[in-house]
C-alpha cells in the first residue's frame, strides 16, 4: 500500500472531503509555499547569519529535513497541566532524558520543552537534536487558579544550553497581554541577537470569547489576528491551535469587522479556515505550525493526520505534536510521529 493509500484510508469516508478541496477565496497563488528553500527567503530580513544558521538546523534536521516542513515535538505539560496529570499514563516520561529520546527516535526536526528538561541533558543531546527552549509558562498551583505566562529564565540561559531556538506564548486577550507582547519582543530581540530562531505559541485567553455554549478562542479569525500580532514581534515561525469555528468578531461584538470579510476571505471548510491563519502569518512567509491537541484515545492517528493534512493543504509548514505521542508507549508514540511526518513527505498531497 503506498503512503497517500494509507493516508486516505486513516481518513476513512473523510478522505475526499479533505485531500480534494480547493481554496478559492485566498488562492495558493498568493502564498510562499514551504519548500527546500525557506531559510533562504529571509536572506532579505534583518536576521543575521546565525539566525540563519539555526533556522537551517531546524529545518534540515530529522526525518522532515530539507523539506521546507517540521515537525517539532513539544513537552512543557508537567508545568502547564501538571506532571501527575499528564505523565499518569505513561511513567517514562517524568524522567526528562526520555523526552529527548522519544524526538530522536521518531526523527523530529527539534525537541521544545522547559529550561529543566532541556539543561539536565544538554551537554548529552544538544548536538544531536535541535533544543527549543520554552522561555516562560502558565502553572495550575496558584489558587485560585490564573491564566498569565510569566518567564521562567533567561534568553541568555538557553543560548548557554547549545539551544537553536526559544519558544514563548502569549494569551492574546488577555489582560496581561500587553506585559506579555512587551516581555516577548524583548526576548525575542535578544534571542535574534544571540543567533537563534524564535517560535511563538499565539494562543486567544479571555472569558469573553465565550458566549453561551459557544468557544471561539480557536475562531479562524481572532487566531488569524494573533498570528498577525506574532509575526508583528518578529516571531520566526507562529504555532496556533487548528481554527474550529470562525465569526469570532462578529459573534462576540467587538474589534473591526463586517459581513464583506468573511465572504471574501473564508468558507466553512477547515482547509480555508486555516488558509486565513496562514494569510495573518505574512501570505506563508513565516511558517505557521498547527498544534496536534490533546490526546482522546483511539482517535488520535486519525485526528493527527486530519490536522497535518489541513494544515499542510492550506500552506502551512509542519505540526508540533506531544499528547498524542508522549502519553502513550514509546512505540506507538514513533509511530503516530511518522505516520504526520509522512502527510508532509507525501508529493501527493498538495497546496489547495
Amino acid at each position: 500500500m503506498s503512503s497517500l493509500e494509507n493516508i486516505r484510508e486513516i481518513l476513512g469516508d473523510d478522505a475526499e472531503y479533505y485531500l480534494d478541496h480547493t481554496s478559492k477565496k485566498i488562492r495558493k497563488d498568493r502564498l510562499q509555499i514551504p519548500g527546500p528553500e525557506v531559510v533562504q527567503s529571509f536572506q532579505d530580513s534583518d536576521r543575521n547569519p546565525q539566525v540563519l544558521r539555526s533556522l537551517a538546523q531546524l529545518y534540515n534536521h530529522g526525518n522532515l529535513g530539507g523539506t521546507g516542513y517540521i515537525n517539532i515535538l513539544p513537552i512543557d505539560q508537567g508545568i502547564e497541566h501538571s506532571a501527575i496529570f499528564s505523565f499518569y499514563k505513561n511513567q517514562d516520561y517524568f524522567d526528562p532524558e526520555n523526552i529527548v529520546k522519544l524526538a530522536i527516535e521518531a526523527g523530529c526536526n527539534g525537541v521544545a520543552s522547559t529550561f529543566g528538561v532541556l539543561a539536565r541533558h544538554s551537554r548529552k543531546y544538544a548536538h544531536k537534536i535541535p533544543f527549543i527552549v520554552k522561555i516562560n509558562h502558565n502553572e495550575l498551583l496558584t489558587y485560585p487558579n490564573k491564566y498569565d505566562q510569566i518567564p521562567y529564565g533567561s534568553v541568555k540561559e538557553a543560548w548557554n544550553m547549545g539551544a537553536v531556538a526559544v519558544g514563548a506564548t502569549i494569551y492574546f486577550g488577555s489582560q496581561e497581554s500587553s506585559r506579555q507582547i512587551q516581555e516577548i519582543a524583548k526576548a525575542f530581540e535578544e534571542a535574534h541577537s544571540l543567533g537563534m530562531a524564535t517560535i511563538l505559541w499565539c494562543y486567544t485567553r479571555n472569558s469573553g470569547f465565550k458566549i453561551d455554549n459557544d468557544d471561539y478562542h480557536a475562531s479562524a479569525d481572532l487566531t488569524g489576528q494573533a498570528n498577525h500580532l506574532g509575526v508583528t514581534i518578529k516571531a520566526d515561525i507562529i504555532k496556533q491551535k487548528l481554527p474550529t469555528n470562525n465569526f469570532g468578531y462578529e459573534k462576540i461584538n467587538f474589534g473591526k469587522y463586517n459581513e464583506e470579510m468573511y465572504e471574501a476571505l473564508t468558507t466553512d471548510h477547515p482547509i480555508d479556515l486555516c488558509r486565513l491563519q496562514v494569510a495573518n502569518c505574512y501570505m506563508g512567509k513565516i511558517g505557521l505550525i498547527n498544534s496536534g491537541g490533546g490526546s482522546k484515545g483511539e482517535s488520535d492517528v486519525k485526528e493527527a493526520v486530519r490536522t497535518a493534512v489541513i494544515n499542510k493543504r492550506a500552506g502551512g509548514s509542519g505540526l508540533i505534536m506531544g499528547r498524542k505521542a508522549f502519553q502513550r508507549p514509546l512505540k506507538e508514540g514513533v509511530d503516530i510521529l511518522n505516520k504526520v511526518q509522512q502527510v508532509y513527505l507525501e508529493k501527493g498531497i498538495t497546496i489547495a
